[in-house]
């Protein structure tokens, strides 16, 4: 075997993993947040960085100020998800990189001084961050519904500040039995247009 994890891990994080439109009404705890966090919290960035936020939002209250911000599509699944996390890169990264890069805490100001490239850094790995968050709430063996379609000004507005910009929203849980559109199809490997390497 060319991987070394194992076939049912890998159906568990990508083969028969699929993004959620509904869930059951099982609970996600914060327990669960919790591991998923400290599991994907190693995946590689760039210098480092953990621009990556995440706001919960679970009660009713919280929920009532987010569903108005959804796009019609993702309103109705948001408001019945166990668990909803707004995904969000904070521009102001840079001020934990001593901390997270001891042996050369210099980064900070020496390639992070200016607003435009921070959030540009915190934005590619914010995603990034984002991506690993998806893969650990799977391997909790939970389903995760991300999206882009809400008003992303008013979302900031409302959860977060001009420090921080919202990337993407989560809904997460067990999913229900009719959760998942079919697959769509996938690129195979021979047709991504490989490139030589000189």
């Amino acid at each position: 075997m060319p991987l070394a994890l194992d076939p049912t891990a890998q159906n568990l994080l990508f083969r028969e993993a699929r993004t959620a439109n509904a869930f059951t009404g099982e609970p996600v705890s914060d327990e669960q947040i919790q591991e998923i966090y400290d599991l994907v919290k190693f995946g590689p960035t760039a210098f480092n960085q953990t621009p990556l936020r995440v706001v919960l939002v679970r009660s009713d209250e919280a929920r009532a100020r987010l569903l108005p911000h959804m796009s019609d599509g993702n309103r109705d699944k948001t408001g019945t998800a166990p668990l909803v996390a707004v995904l969000a890169a904070d521009n102001e990264f840079h001020e934990e990189l001593p901390e997270l890069l001891p042996h050369f805490p210099q980064a900070k100001d020496l390639f992070f001084a200016d607003r435009p490239v921070r959030e540009h850094s915190a934005g590619m790995n914010a995603a990034l961050q984002a991506a690993y968050f998806i893969v650990g709430v799977r391997a909790a063996g939970l389903a995760a519904g991300p999206m882009t379609g809400f008003d992303h000004e008013a979302v900031q507005r409302e959860f977060l500040d001009d420090d921080h910009t919202p990337l993407m929203i989560v809904n997460i849980g067990r999913p229900a039995g009719d959760a998942s559109f079919p697959r769509s199809p996938r690129l195979a490997y021979d047709t991504r247009g490989k490139q030589p390497v000189s």
